[in-house]
């Protein structure tokens, strides 16, 4: 089945919106969703041994946390993810800073990320909401995130969009993503649901009006799901 149009490949992405298009309506009667967005590290893909990331943190003498938020975060880390630096750039950032040699980066990206797994119990299910929904991705990611998303994991045929942080020029928990998405999509905030395993990022989305699920596991959130699916109740 083709695709519906995706954002191009590493262009940052910024789209004007109408903040009247943001507005729930505000008739008694349930509002059917049209749209479900989820999140994919954390959600779909996520990182179910944690023994790498520890023999990664031991031998370079840190904690794990540290080791993730040198990899994921800091002012390297969200640069990459808004689409300010490449993910190249900020490997190359994370290599000087743990004083690696040029060769040894490819190993060490490959060891941090061999423990994460596909859900793919959950994948299934997300095969299932279409058609009947527009089903997304919505991502804070660097450049290089569509080729392994399509690639590696094969999941381009479950979503009918991917929206990658680096890609759109912003990232979660910031509003504008939100509402960039809703634009995209022509869609009022109430009639999408988003589902994410940060609760900054899930109170950010109701910040605009959205309905949320926050991912705790593959069971948890099905289910919270599904009851915002059938009534219509807004979810938290």
């Amino acid at each position: 089945m083709p695709h519906k149009s995706q954002i191009p490949l590493a262009q940052p992405f910024i789209l004007k919106y109408d903040t009247a298009m943001s507005k729930p309506k505000t008739d008694t009667q349930p509002i059917p969703i049209k749209a479900i967005l989820f999140d994919l590290g954390g959600v779909l893909i996520r990182t179910e041994d944690r023994r790498p990331r520890q023999m990664l943190a031991d031998a370079f003498g840190m904690t794990v946390p540290e080791l993730e938020k040198l990899a994921f975060g800091g002012e390297s880390g969200d640069a990459a993810q808004q689409g300010i630096i490449s993910a190249a750039q900020h490997w190359e950032n994370v290599r000087v800073a743990l004083k690696m040699r040029e060769d040894e980066v490819d190993a060490v990206k490959t060891a941090f990320f061999g423990g994460d797994a596909l859900d793919r119990d959950l994948l299934t299910y997300i095969r299932t909401l279409r058609p009947r929904y527009t089903v997304a991705a919505l991502s804070n990611a660097m450049s290089d995130a569509r080729p392994s998303l399509l690639n590696k994991w094969q999941i381009g045929d479950a979503f009918d969009h991917l929206f990658i942080s680096a890609e759109m020029g912003m990232m979660k928990p910031d509003p504008r993503i939100y509402h960039t998405v809703l634009h995209h999509l022509a869609l009022a905030p109430a009639e999408t649901v988003f589902v994410d395993d940060f609760l900054h990022n899930i109170q950010a989305a109701q910040s605009v009006g959205m309905r949320a699920v926050w991912f705790r596991n593959r069971e948890q959130t099905v289910g919270d799901l599904e009851k915002i699916l059938e009534n219509g109740e807004r979810g938290t």
